[in-house]
């Protein structure tokens, strides 16, 4: 079965080719949309120009990575009525949602007679325990607005469990991790014994770390004075998703290769970005860690997680107090162990385009004919 694997990021377009069984992957292409796709211009072509670029025609199934599922925990077939409930939950990922309903919409006009299956980041923290899903917030709004943790990157982070099982030679049901996918969007899961229990984004991907132009979790009182000093709510948002984070901090630069070619050559702007981050990251594991009863292992993941040796030694050298040894990492593409020790610490690519395929799969094949 050849399924097309289509992933609308909030700065990126990636669509894969994944045979299955087997995880084959036969094509893959990228299209990059700056540090904000809600934000790029001609989206609205990227589907046609990565379908053509990858020459995927001839599928049987596509499979979407979808960021907020709200109370869906399963993968489920697209429907109408789905992709409205996707746009209606936009309100609470604004830069991740409308950009998926825009592709699933298109996609179906282009391959109408396949199965369309959504597949949900919210679905792994469906295992939340109440005291972490849970906000210290008057009850009547709690029941009126549906409040509550969900948190984000659960198929990355599914990924990234079943990978350090193998690499740790250990059963992913009696691992105890810390996965960081750190990217141009960002977060930490403490997983235990397979399942998530305590995740740093809560109702919306705004909340934890810093991000590209995301500011990460900030004192509610910031945002009550911002109002009163007549700073409306869109400009609020405005200045929150699209215009904070690392792009705010170092003054326009959201991607961390560049904020770290900036920072080498002397721009402290840049290396303050660097400095926020890293330190934000660091006191959102050690978080994590308190939610297990031990730490087996620390996962890098994600674009920068795995691809900045420079930002996991600087992560690795404030957690100390957790038994994490700051590494030799002189980098790579492959999926390792930096370190052996306990806990372990390990480098996996994240690839979510396999998670997503093997659900499509499983759910097309069980279909009544």
């Amino acid at each position: 079965m050849r399924i097309l694997v289509v992933n609308a990021g909030s700065s990126s377009l990636k669509l894969s080719v994944v045979v299955q069984p087997g995880d084959e992957l036969a094509g893959a292409t990228e299209l990059d949309r700056g540090a904000d796709a809600t934000r790029h211009a001609g989206a609205a072509d990227d589907v046609a120009a990565a379908l053509d670029r990858l020459g995927a025609t001839s599928v049987d199934a596509v499979g979407y990575r979808v960021v907020h599922g709200g109370e869906h925990h399963a993968p489920s077939l697209v429907t109408d009525a789905l992709v409205a409930e996707i746009e209606r939950l936009d309100a609470l990922a604004p830069l991740h949602n409308a950009v998926a309903a825009a592709a699933i919409r298109d996609l179906r006009e282009r391959l109408p007679d396949v199965p369309h299956v959504a597949c949900f980041d919210t679905a792994f923290h469906a295992t939340l325990p109440r005291e972490s899903r849970t906000y210290a917030l008057p009850l009547e709004w709690v029941e009126r607005f549906g409040i509550r943790r969900y948190g984000f990157h659960g198929l990355s982070v599914r990924w990234a469990t079943e990978r350090s099982a193998v690499l740790l030679d250990r059963d992913p049901g009696d691992l105890q991790l810390v996965v960081a996918h750190l990217g141009s969007g960002a977060s930490v899961t403490a997983v235990r014994d397979g399942a998530s229990v305590a995740t740093s984004m809560g109702m919306t991907p705004l909340e934890g770390l810093v991000m590209g132009t995301r500011s990460g979790s900030i004192d509610p009182g910031i945002a009550l004075l911002l109002l009163r000093q007549g700073i409306g709510p869109e400009e609020l948002a405005e200045g929150i998703s699209h215009a904070g984070g690392m792009a705010a901090l170092s003054g326009g630069t959201a991607g961390m290769r560049e904020l770290e070619a900036s920072a080498a050559a002397g721009d402290d702007r840049a290396r303050l970005a660097i400095e926020v981050f890293v330190a934000r990251a660091s006191a959102e594991i050690a978080a994590a860690a308190t939610a297990l009863q031990r730490l087996d292992g620390l996962v890098f993941t994600g674009g920068i997680g795995a691809r900045s040796a420079s930002v996991r030694v600087a992560i690795c050298a404030r957690l100390g107090a957790l038994g994490v040894s700051a590494p030799s990492d002189p980098g790579g593409d492959d999926d390792r162990l930096l370190s052996t020790g306990s806990p372990a610490v390990a480098v996996i690519a994240a690839r979510e385009e396999v998670v997503i395929a093997r659900d499509v799969a499983q759910l097309v094949t069980k279909r009544p004919n």
